[in-house]
């Protein structure tokens, strides 16, 4: 069965190579730094920090952007060429099918991850570029997962697409909504109490993506192992979770 999932995983693999995404992830890191360079020629003053923080916002939308849309892209093309329906015709638990995916994709994100992280070694040291890599590295783990679940239960690319983009969104933008929900200084009434408890409700279900992946890590150099095993533990549970959905989204369907 490993064996089973791990050729699932290389093919995965084989498929983004041979659709030149290795190619575009270049051509977006070229375009990243021509971007970085050209503002910081236009800054007057702490040009090397802001260029810094530019390319690493780039370059970790561009790994995020990449790779949701090449899982839903992958799982709806082998829809369409019934590849699903041949593989769930083998005697293979589905199990084995969804575990080689995530494990296909989650190969596929460490190229990005590598690659940007290279470029983040021009503005912080090793260990801070390292940090930084990593976590974008878990980051596109939470995504691809996500964006797996999404194809598995919607089975269209638009609307995949959009809730993917929508959860990536609430999870960057989750902690400033708690900070604008708690901020106020004035007494709350009844229906600014409730917003924020949704607000809270709703933190608890989402990773803090807003914590991932930072650039001031880049800038300040400011990272530790604290903010490490952090990532590293919202990535293992919100992973296995979305595995296990996933999973039993794939053991309904009637293929």
């Amino acid at each position: 069965m490993t064996l089973a999932a791990l050729t699932i995983a290389r093919y995965t693999l084989l498929e983004a190579l041979r659709n030149r995404l290795l190619w575009l992830l270049l051509a977006m890191a070229l375009g990243a730094v021509a971007l970085s360079g050209f503002l910081n020629a236009l800054a007057l003053t702490e040009s090397r920090q802001l260029q810094a923080a530019l390319l690493g916002a780039v370059l970790r939308l561009a790994a995020v952007f990449l790779i949701a849309t090449f899982v839903v892209t992958s799982m709806v093309r082998e829809a369409n060429d019934k590849g699903l329906e041949l593989l769930m015709a083998l005697p293979l638990p589905r199990a084995v099918y969804l575990l080689g995916k995530l494990a296909g994709f989650a190969a596929l994100a460490v190229l990005p991850a590598l690659l940007f992280g290279a470029l983040a070694l021009c503005f912080a040291p090793p260990a801070q570029a390292a940090l930084w890599a990593v976590s974008l590295l878990c980051e596109c783990w939470i995504v691809a997962a996500f964006s797996l679940l999404c194809m598995l239960t919607f089975n269209q690319v638009l609307p995949a697409l959009a809730a993917a983009v929508a959860f990536y969104v609430l999870a960057r933008t989750i902690g400033t909504l708690q900070l604008l929900g708690h901020g106020t200084t004035a007494a709350p009434g009844a229906g600014q109490q409730a917003l924020a408890t949704g607000i809270d409700a709703l933190a608890l279900l989402l990773p803090h993506l807003d914590r991932f992946t930072r650039a001031d890590w880049l800038v300040y150099h400011d990272g530790g192992a604290a903010d490490l095993l952090a990532i590293a533990v919202q990535t293992a549970i919100y992973v296995a979770l979305m595995a296990a959905a996933g999973l039993f989204d794939l053991y309904r369907k009637q293929i």
